[in-house]
């Protein structure tokens, strides 16, 4: 049976309203709620209902993040994982983390723990790079399905549905593989309150970039950051001969 590496980032909540530094460095993190990526979350319920089928032996869950990315784990745990690493690291995860330092960490994990499948996000909701996932495919030379749809394994072969602009596209292939999770593959379970108590006792192994010799500095940094243009109000019109003059003459797009 497959050993599965489970990546999950913390971020800051989907529905939180942000703000950004008054030096427009980047959002400020001091007041928002923080949680686990959306997608992270989807694969760590993935991997959950994949051991649950008996298609999976272990889960591991892992974080690069600061000491409260413990919360992070400890969410998995309580969702079903069996073991937890967190990759302390001291900088802003969504500005000096970049996908290849993650995929480096995640790559060092593999090695060393034999791990033969891969779970990911498809990315996450802070950065949007959607990149973490196809490098460590890249650096580990194995096979990979983005965009995960569905996925069932049968007969030591992986058989999954990607999602794609046309439509959907079917790939099968043989682990050892890395997988990014999109939003319709699942919906994460409701984690009961026992769960999470028991999560709470469960160890979790402390390390940093450095114990796999890995340089987490960026090769670029955020010069600023600026939030969206605000939207003029729309009008009301009374008709359709109205909404097309004002198409034509005010917006000019006709």
């Amino acid at each position: 049976m497959l050993k599965v590496l489970v990546a999950a980032k913390r971020v800051v909540d989907y529905a939180a309203k942000i703000r950004l530094l008054p030096d427009n460095s980047g959002v400020d993190l001091s007041t928002v709620k923080m949680s686990m990526n959306p997608f992270c979350e989807i694969a760590v319920e993935e991997a959950v209902k994949l051991k649950e089928a008996g298609k999976v032996s272990e889960i591991t869950v892992m974080t690069a993040g600061p000491k409260q990315a413990t919360d992070v784990l400890r969410t998995a745990l309580a969702m079903g994982a069996d073991k937890a690493i967190h990759v302390q690291v001291d900088e802003r995860t969504d500005i000096h983390l970049l996908p290849l330092s993650v995929a480096r960490i995640l790559r060092a994990l593999v090695l060393r723990d034999k791990f033969n499948l891969v779970l990911l996000g498809k990315q996450s909701i802070d950065g949007d790079n959607n990149q973490t996932g196809q490098i460590l495919a890249g650096l580990l030379g194995w096979p990979q399905a983005t965009f995960l749809n569905q996925v069932t394994i049968d007969n030591d072969k992986i058989r999954a549905v990607r999602e794609i602009d046309g439509g959907l596209q079917t790939l099968e292939f043989a682990p050892p593989a890395v997988l990014t999770c999109d939003l319709r593959l699942n919906t994460p379970r409701f984690t009961a309150i026992p769960a999470i108590m028991k999560a709470k006792k469960k160890p979790i192994e402390v390390l940093t970039p450095e114990s796999f010799g890995i340089n987490i500095t960026p090769d670029y940094n955020t010069a600023n950051v600026e939030a969206p243009a605000k939207r003029k109000s729309g009008v009301m019109v009374e008709n359709v001969d109205q909404l097309i003059s004002k198409l034509k003459n005010e917006a000019k797009v006709l």
